[in-house]
């Protein structure tokens, strides 16, 4: 989060299932829109991914995910409000060919979406007023990975907007060896454990700033999901407001999957 006004400094320290994460942060006073926290967020995610993948290398595993190694981008990526408006606004920074290029790559796969009958369900879960439970998902997961459909924004086999990419994406390692990825589904296949799960963080955030529902937006219809509410991207709050209600969302939701493991043992 940067900005050329005041910018007030704290101290943060979150203890994670992995270890602690202890870093300070600058913080600006002033007015900012919900895409000044995304930075911060993913900083302290993948802060969180490396104890988590340093805690599996002590117990003798190690992360099988390679660069050209993009089985797992056939699956559906929600992504939060958030992360809807910041991808939209990268796309829009590109040249003209180029953001062509990928406007024309998401409409081909909203199209074959709809050939496959499973485009309605994606709108309607994006727009929906109610939050939906994990079961309710799963079957349009099933449907949207038995398409194999590569995600619009891979490019041979490497995604190219990398820098940019989606909460979901960044936070999805495996263990096991890479030829169970053909197939995601499989019991065999060992994901990380994530400490948290930035869309959902994201998502409660935005929810709560506005008095609406959490949601999750389906990536292929992320940047028409964001044009049609591009009003709401003018909202701007405190910048140390944003980040102690972000904070709050992460304590939350540490507190919650220290006590899922528990229960998991």
């Amino acid at each position: 989060m940067s900005n050329h006004t005041t910018v007030e400094h704290f101290e943060i320290s979150l203890q994670t299932p992995s270890g602690e994460i202890s870093t300070a942060v600058g913080v600006p006073t002033s007015f900012v829109p919900i895409t000044a926290i995304l930075p911060l967020m993913r900083s302290l995610g993948e802060e969180a991914q490396v104890l988590e993948q340093r805690r599996l290398l002590e117990a003798g595993q190690r992360v099988s995910c390679e660069k050209g190694c993009a089985a797992c981008c056939r699956m559906l990526v929600p992504i939060s409000v958030p992360e809807a408006f910041a991808l939209t606004n990268t796309i829009d920074r590109l040249d003209q060919n180029e953001r062509n290029r990928l406007l024309s790559k998401l409409d081909l796969a909203q199209q074959q979406l709809a050939r496959a009958g499973i485009l309605a369900q994606l709108s309607s879960l994006a727009d929906s007023s109610e939050p939906l439970s994990d079961e309710a998902i799963e079957p349009l997961n099933r449907a949207y990975y038995a398409l194999r459909m590569p995600c619009p924004f891979l490019d041979n086999e490497t995604c190219s907007i990398y820098a940019d990419r989606p909460a979901a994406c960044r936070e999805l390692a495996v263990t096991s060896p890479a030829t169970e990825c053909q197939d995601m589904t499989k019991q065999t296949v060992q994901p990380v454990p994530v400490a948290v799960r930035l869309s959902t963080t994201l998502s409660l955030l935005w929810a709560e700033l506005t008095g609406t529902a959490p949601r999750l937006i389906p990536l292929p219809l992320a940047v028409d999901w964001a044009r049609r509410h591009k009003e709401e991207q003018t909202n701007q709050w405190a910048g140390t407001e944003l980040f102690e209600k972000a904070m709050d969302k992460i304590w939350q939701y540490l507190s919650q999957e220290k006590a899922r493991r528990s229960i998991g043992g």
